[in-house]
């Protein structure tokens, strides 16, 4: 598989998971398995993961490192609420630690395919060695 191949993967790996972040954060706090009846603010959870979507979309290097680390806070929160909460939201609280899980794991892909350098022996021509 050449570069911008797994480039373009991972790039849609990570808009897939981080929308699939959203959109669960908004349906589990609205109506799945809201802490209120009707629903709470609890669903403004999702607003930060709303700011790097725009710099995933237009592949930014800085977006994919930042968020790698963001995500972790709802990787966290879908630990804490999968011990605690009961169902459906345990099981709600897995699903969002499997898209943390695949959020990170395509961010750091994503920058570790970007930043390969070319073999070395790509890099100099034999003639000078």
């Amino acid at each position: 598989m050449n570069k911008t191949r797994k480039i373009d993967l991972t790039r849609w790996l990570a808009v897939a998971s981080l929308t699939g972040l959203i959109a669960l954060g908004l349906a589990w706090e609205m109506w799945l398995a809201p802490i209120r009846p009707g629903g709470s603010l609890l669903a403004l959870k999702v607003l930060p993961l709303v700011l790097p979507l725009a710099g995933v979309l237009k592949n930014r290097m800085y977006t994919y490192r930042w968020l790698s680390l963001f995500v972790w806070i709802y990787f966290t929160e879908g630990v804490v609420r999968a011990w605690s909460d009961v169902a459906p939201g345990n099981n709600l609280a897995m699903l969002e630690i499997g898209l943390c899980l695949l959020l990170f794991v395509a961010c750091a892909l994503h920058v570790r395919v970007r930043l390969k350098k070319p073999a070395a022996s790509a890099a100099i021509p034999a003639e000078t060695i």
